[in-house]
């Protein structure tokens, strides 16, 4: 990676001014090399100086010009090197650099963009964790492809992931949906029923209850027991939500139920373990959680009057679990309905002895669907929410992917039905595709004309110097820094940004330049670079689960 590289050559010159006494070694790792925001910056950018002028106490640009002064000096990567604003240092690399990229790109191919980075670090990602009470709703479907996404880019830079789904199949939730088969199976059967108050209602509750017609006639008519009801609902609905997962291409190693951290002793032990730390209390009935204590601004109910426990308590059993199978880091996707639980949960794994700095937790906000300008409300055919295999059916997989991954998780997301299935350079996920298509029907074009595949030793890559030739060469070049970003920052949605910019930049290249042509030295050259797009846009699209046709 050419960032990687100029990051070894900037610390060199850090150590070098270390060893002749030009300021401290205070500054190590405290600095960075970006990408700067504006295309006048140059290709990469240090606050080195600004950073060394802070702890020193000197003239930031009087720093910069001695880093200038000792990174000029290397020939073989920097075009120029320029002092800017108030001690940054902008360095420019030289065009030939950027061209012998596609060397690189070449001999590494599908792993181009991959890395260790991660250092094979132990990372358990939860995410959807959807109760088995319903078809998977939109809102869990955006979690689900969030939390594939996040997972995807943490194995490609070498981490060791685990995808875990926490669910509960006992409790209020699940009675209420047992007592909801039931009474739709004695109406099926004619006999008399009264469906519950707050009873899940949609056509496959009704589903459930026929198979059980089915099955089991009449002999459960005067079943006094909820749980064949319950069974066979939470069977059902699970198949259905492994589906559905499956269809987008998502799988879990480890289903972990709830009911079994009471079942194991785990809910019991850490109430004991927090009253020793004189951490609970009884007031009104209820048993409380002295958060106060652990820098919360109010103590929290972990169980209630009614002996029911509130989330917060299985919650932090849970947690303690996880670290308890020795994980290095731990990532959770929730809803943003979970933002008053999170600090809870926090302060009691630290109450517990273990380090909550090493829970990542991604909250991302609601979807809403739209249609014409206008909310799409309701359902017609499986519940009274619309559900992610009915948003499968109309737009694809694909779409569903992209559209969910391109905004940030904290964003209310507007999910818009007729631009998902337009197939036009106007949808953004047409567009990239269409991007790879044509990528591919270049190569597809060459073979017809006769025209051999060059690889990158027969091509004369110093050819490639239009504006959009090096313009592509860059983006090209920043794609493996991009994912090892996207992944320690948790964003996979980066990446969405970054193959509609890839995009676009071939695109309007495309329509300037030909790339088969009767000068064969550039028409090499040309499809060398082609050959490269075809890699990064097949990597990237790959990293987030999306397909890469060949033809559109």
């Amino acid at each position: 990676m050419i960032r990687t590289r100029l990051k070894e050559i900037v610390d060199d010159c850090f150590r070098a001014g270390v060893r002749e006494n030009q300021w401290s070694d205070a500054a190590a790792d405290k600095y960075t090399v970006e990408v700067p925001k504006h295309e006048n910056q140059g290709d990469f950018s240090t606050n080195m100086a600004l950073v060394l002028a802070g702890i020193e106490k000197k003239n930031p640009r009087e720093i910069a010009a001695q880093v200038v002064e000792r990174l000029k000096n290397v020939q073989e990567l920097i075009e120029r090197v320029e002092i800017a604003g108030p001690g940054f240092v902008n360095v420019t690399i030289k065009e030939s650099v950027w061209q012998q990229l596609l060397k690189e790109i070449d001999d590494q191919q599908e792993s181009y963009g991959r890395s260790d980075f991660g250092g094979n670090r132990r990372v358990m990602v939860e995410f959807v964790s959807a109760n088995p009470t319903g078809p998977l709703s939109i809102g869990h479907g955006r979690q689900a492809i969030l939390g594939d996404g996040i997972a995807r880019l943490l194995e490609a830079t070498g981490h060791d992931v685990y995808r875990e789904y926490y669910y509960n199949d006992a409790g209020r939730q699940m009675r209420v949906l047992g007592e909801s088969v039931r009474a739709r199976y004695l109406e099926l059967i004619g006999r008399d029923h009264e469906f519950p108050e707050d009873g899940y209602q949609g056509e496959y509750i009704y589903d459930i209850a026929r198979k059980l017609v089915e099955t089991e006639d009449q002999s459960l008519a005067d079943c006094e027991s909820v749980d064949p009801f319950k069974q066979a609902a939470e069977r059902t609905i699970f198949e259905d939500i492994s589906t559905t997962l499956k269809r987008m291409g998502i799988t879990f190693d480890n289903y972990y139920n709830e009911q079994s951290l009471y079942e194991n002793g785990h809910v019991d032990s850490v109430i004991k373990e927090l009253t020793d730390k004189g951490l609970v209390y009884e007031k009104d009935g209820a048993t409380w959680f002295k958060t106060t204590e652990l820098g919360q601004e109010k103590d929290r109910v972990i169980i209630k009057s009614s002996g029911e426990p509130t989330y917060r308590l299985p919650d932090i059993a849970y947690h303690r679990e996880k670290f308890r199978r020795n994980f290095d880091w731990l990532v959770d996707i929730f809803g943003s309905d979970h933002i008053a639980t999170v600090p809870d949960v926090r302060a009691g794994v630290e109450a517990l002895g273990y380090d909550s700095s090493k829970i990542t937790v991604v909250l991302h906000q609601f979807v809403t669907l739209m249609r014409d300008g206008k909310q799409v409300k309701m359902s017609t055919r499986k519940a009274n929410f619309i559900t992610v295999d009915e948003l499968l059916d109309e737009v694809g997989v694909d779409a569903a992917r992209f559209f969910f991954m391109m905004r940030k998780p904290d964003s209310q997301l507007e999910f818009d039905l007729d631009l998902a299935t337009k197939e036009s350079q106007e949808n953004p996920v047409y567009y990239v595709q269409y991007a790879h298509a044509r990528v591919c029907s270049i190569v597809r074009q060459a073979v017809e004309k006769g025209v051999a595949l060059p690889t990158t030793a027969d091509a004369d890559l110093s050819l490639l110097v239009e504006p959009e030739e090096v313009g592509l060469l860059k983006q090209m070049g920043s794609f493996p820094t991009l994912i090892e970003s996207c992944a320690m920052d948790l964003e996979p949605y980066r990446v969405i940004f970054y193959l509609m910019e890839l995009a676009g930049l071939f695109h309007s290249y495309y329509n300037k330049h030909k790339v088969i042509s009767d000068d064969s030295a550039l028409s090499r050259s040309r499809l060398c670079l082609i050959s490269g797009l075809r890699t990064v846009f097949g990597n990237g699209l790959k990293l987030v689960g999306l397909s890469a046709p060949e033809k559109m």
